[in-house]
Formats: structure tokens, sequence, C-alpha cells
């Protein structure tokens, strides 16, 4: 779209007033008066994220650049009921103070759950993990000061791959935490489908009548690719498990090959499928760099077309990602109205 001078002018002076962007000097005379440097004031606004899970919940403060200002993960077991989204709210407001955050200066909150959001009717419609059907929006932002978005967890995360990087037009995220989801992000935007389901790959078939998922189902990825089956042998700590596997016990080794080998199955269907790259995400994500060739082997002797270029690539953005995306939604859509 173009713009007249005039107007680009009047844009300018209204962001000036605005605070969002301030002169920084002037820049080199090509002739003439020296033209006025300008810069974003990325503290102007912020944002912040929510990202709730069965048993915890991360914060994250971010400016208008999708900066990371402050992160903090708590233990917190979810339950449906007032008190636990009353404590959700006292942990985040004691978060804000321990960041020194001006409350004026906050847009909104954005909310990632485990589960279907419908955006259209305003519901978390079904969350196995969470045990919740039907959940209005207005039943959990009321407990908030401030404006809220909702996201499911996969879209959060892969919002926050895709939306600040300047290589990635089109990818597919699989989050692989204790539970397995998945989005397509396709130029600065999510794939959301018919139903708001678009990338339930957790519960895409790999074993006919193989181990039970905890949706009830048999066979499913979650049932071999959730963390929680590294995670079991090590007393749920994800980390110890990749300690463990770093120093090349044996016992890991073998969970993790077996581990890599579903999941590669997984990517080479997806990949059959959608054709584009996929970066591995969530908890185990956050830590697969390391290992990222195996598990390109893997995929690769599944491939079809033997393709020599790599499809599958670790995340940017490790656990925290799910709370990052939702605050950047925020952001994207103050944006937009600006």
């Amino acid at each position: 779209m173009k713009m007249s001078l005039p107007t680009v002018t009047q844009i300018t002076k209204e962001l000036i007033e605005k605070g969002f962007i301030a002169e920084s000097g002037e820049l080199d005379s090509t002739g003439g008066r020296r033209a006025k440097a300008l810069t974003a004031v990325v503290n102007v606004r912020q944002a912040v994220g929510v990202d709730i899970t069965k048993n915890h919940v991360s914060f994250v403060l971010t400016n208008l650049t999708g900066g990371i200002l402050k992160y903090l993960r708590i233990v917190l077991p979810y339950t449906n009921e007032e008190a636990y989204y009353q404590k959700v709210n006292e942990e985040m407001e004691k978060f804000l103070d321990e960041s020194n955050a001006d409350r004026n200066k906050i847009l909104g909150i954005g909310i990632s759950f485990p589960g279907i959001v419908d955006l259209e009717r305003k519901l978390i419609t079904y969350s196995h993990a969470l045990g919740v059907r039907m959940l209005p929006f207005g039943s959990v932002s009321r407990f908030f000061h401030y404006p809220c978005i909702f996201l499911n967890d996969a879209n959060a995360g892969a919002y926050a791959e895709g939306m600040y990087s300047d290589e990635k037009e089109r990818f597919f995220y699989i989050s692989l935490s204790n539970t397995v989801g998945g989005a397509v992000f396709d130029h600065d935007r999510l794939i959301q489908g018919d139903h708001f389901r678009t990338g339930e790959v957790g519960h895409m078939t790999v074993i006919p009548d193989g181990k039970r998922c905890y949706c009830g189902k048999k066979g499913c990825l979650d049932a071999y690719c959730s963390a929680l089956n590294l995670s079991e042998l090590v007393d749920g700590k994800l980390e110890r498990f990749f300690e463990l596997l770093e120093k090349k016990d044996p016992k890991m080794e073998s969970l993790w090959d077996s581990y890599t080998n579903f999941l590669a199955v997984a990517l080479n269907n997806i990949h059959m499928v959608l054709d584009c790259n996929i970066i591995l995400g969530g908890y185990v994500g956050s830590y697969a760099e390391p290992y990222m060739s195996d598990i390109w082997r893997k995929a690769s002797e599944r491939d079809t077309f033997a393709d020599d270029e790599r499809f599958v690539e670790s995340c940017r953005y490790g656990i925290g990602a799910a709370a990052l995306g939702a605050a950047l939604e925020v952001i994207e859509n103050f944006v937009k109205e600006i």
C-alpha cells in the first residue's frame, strides 16, 4: 500500500504523540536538511502470557517487540474451580510486582490451554488433559483485571516460533510436552480448521490397537511420544532424563531410541500430508537440538521421496513457548489496531 508524504508525516506525528516512537538523533546529510532518526519505544506497552497445564502455570512478560522481560513457571495443579483461577491471578499479580511492571502499560493477557479452543463460540470445548468440557472464556477471564484472549497451547507455541522469524513462511509445529499437539503456521497466521482442531496429531493413530492413550483410544501418538514416556523413570523430571542420556546411560539410550522411532513415523506422516518443514517444540523439543541428526536420519529413512533438504528442526523457544506465543497474540492484535 502506497501512502503520500503528508499521510506518512501525520501517522508519524501521531505515533510520537502516543509514545510509540521517539526521535533518536539525526541521520547523515544527503544534501539539505538532515532527517530525524526515529526509534520504536518497545516498552511503552507490554503483554502477559499465561500457560495453564495439568500441573504447572507459566507466566511471561513481553514488550512490543516480543522481547521476554521476565519468565516464571510454578507448580499449581489444575482444578476447574474458582479458587484455582483466583490463585492464578494472585500469582500473576505477584509476578508483575516482581517484574516492576507498570500496570498502566499492560495491554492484556494471553491464556494458553491444552485443549480445543473454539474462537467463534468462545469456549474451551474439550480438554482431556484438564478434564473440562465446554468451558466459557468468560468463566476464566472474569478473575483477571485485564482483557484476555485464549489460544490452544500448540497454536501458541507455533505463534511464538513463527511471528518473529523472517525465515519460516509455512511450517508444522509439533508440541512434545506431557500431551502431544500440533499446529500449522502459514504466512503470519495459524490455520485453525473447521472445528479448531487442525494439527491435533497427538491423537493420530500410529499403532493400530496399540498402547492406550489418556483419551481412551488405543495407539495414539500421544501414548508413545508424550514427554511422560521419558520422565516417568526419573521421578517425572525430564531434565534428569536428558542429563542421563547425555552421559549415555544404557536404559535412557534404549528409551530414547524407542521414542524417536515412533516420533520418526509421525514426522514422516506429517511431512507426507503437508509437505512443509516441521519444528519440534514443547518440553522434549526444548532438549532436542543435540539429537537432531539422529532424529533426522530416522525421519529421512522413511521419506519416500528421499529429499536432501532437511525438513525437521528443533524449536527456537523452549518450555515457555506457549506463554510467549499467547502474549505475542495480544501484541499483534494491538499493533493491528494502531
